[in-house]
């Protein structure tokens, strides 16, 4: 077990490296239940959202998801967030669990010169769990009615789900498939168990936090916290496809324009390790014996069965194809620039 924002958090159910070759080539559970959900809704709610968030909220219909940030004014990470619109004047945000309350309170401060839009902490009202892999819909289809072919990624639907009341949205960070399972806390051990019994001969496994960051970094999903912070632009993230350049003010968007007309002087970038090394985080890149950057995510990856990694370094060092150094553990080992992701699902 490991602790994460308070809450005791499986590492792994046995072995990381087998419950992520699960995920992607059958079916991976996780409980995402410390995830921490804020709701806006009043007739300025969407002001709210334009203003605190990068991305376009104002592209959502009800039922859509979109994939945003709460930005500084600086155009940096407070948080990365989805959004999901549930009505016109009505919105959910789902938000990372050690930043609940830095969040909370930020909102609380933001919107205060917005006019009508309430915020509620509505943590409390929801388990999440989280079904990814390729069988996923097969399974999680044969317990509820709603129906879950038609619903796109980045969607969301109503329904049941072995009996009890459910948000399901098709989203999750683990490059497959998946859903994501709203539910009241009093029901999630019973949807849990349902689940796993359901997709006990697709060969679902039970996953924790070992393979959730193996396979979200393969995926090549910004983690908050090590790969984004407050020290971090979602352009040198990025994540440029997150702007909604065209809709208006927002904060942090004078930061981020001045960045993209000026252009950016470090950019984080994929690598795959050339010597028989693991980088992990705070390893820092050289290029010829000189320090350039610093490594924040990295780990050997079992599907694509090679260490990889995350770092920023100099825009003139992030084309795929650079060589560079990593220390590890006192020792200089070459790596390589690479493309991202590192992992893409087959079509299909």
């Amino acid at each position: 077990m490991h602790e994460s924002a308070g809450w005791e958090m499986p590492a792994n159910y046995g072995n990381a490296s087998e419950e992520h070759l699960a995920v992607r080539t059958r079916a991976g559970l996780f409980d995402l239940s410390h995830m921490g959900q804020v709701e806006l809704a009043g007739k300025d709610a969407l002001a709210a959202i334009q203003w605190l968030t990068s991305n376009d909220a104002g592209r959502l219909q009800a039922g859509q998801i979109q994939h945003s940030a709460l930005t500084t004014r600086d155009g940096t990470f407070l948080d990365d967030l989805l959004v999901y619109r549930l009505a016109a004047s009505h919105f959910l945000l789902t938000v990372n669990a050690a930043n609940l309350e830095k969040d909370v309170s930020w909102i609380l401060d933001q919107v205060k010169r917005l006019g009508d839009v309430a915020v509620v902490d509505t943590s409390s009202r929801y388990a999440v769990v989280s079904l990814q892999g390729p069988a996923s819909r097969e399974i999680l289809q044969a317990l509820t009615g709603a129906e879950l072919q038609p619903l796109a990624e980045f969607a969301f639907t109503y329904g049941e789900v072995a009996g009890a009341r459910a948000t399901i949205s098709r989203t999750g960070c683990t490059g497959e498939d998946g859903f994501e399972v709203f539910v009241p806390p009093q029901s999630a051990a019973k949807v849990w168990q349902a689940i796993l019994q359901e997709g006990a001969d697709a060969g679902v496994v039970v996953a924790g936090l070992g393979a959730r960051e193996t396979l979200r970094l393969e995926a090549a999903w910004r983690r908050l916290g090590a790969d984004i912070d407050e020290t971090t632009s979602v352009l040198e993230a990025g994540l440029e496809s997150i702007v909604g350049w065209d809709k208006g003010e927002f904060n942090g968007r004078a930061a981020l324009l001045e960045q993209r007309s000026h252009g950016l002087a470090r950019r984080l970038v994929g690598f795959e390790m050339v010597d028989a090394a693991v980088a992990l985080r705070g390893c820092s890149v050289s290029v010829g014996g000189v320090e350039v950057g610093i490594v924040t995510s990295g780990a050997e990856a079992p599907h694509v069965k090679k260490a990889i990694g995350l770092a920023y370094v100099p825009v003139a060092h992030s084309e795929p194809g650079t060589e560079v150094d990593v220390d590890v553990r006192g020792r200089h080992a070459k790596a390589r620039v690479v493309a991202l992701p590192f992992y893409t699902r087959p079509k299909g």
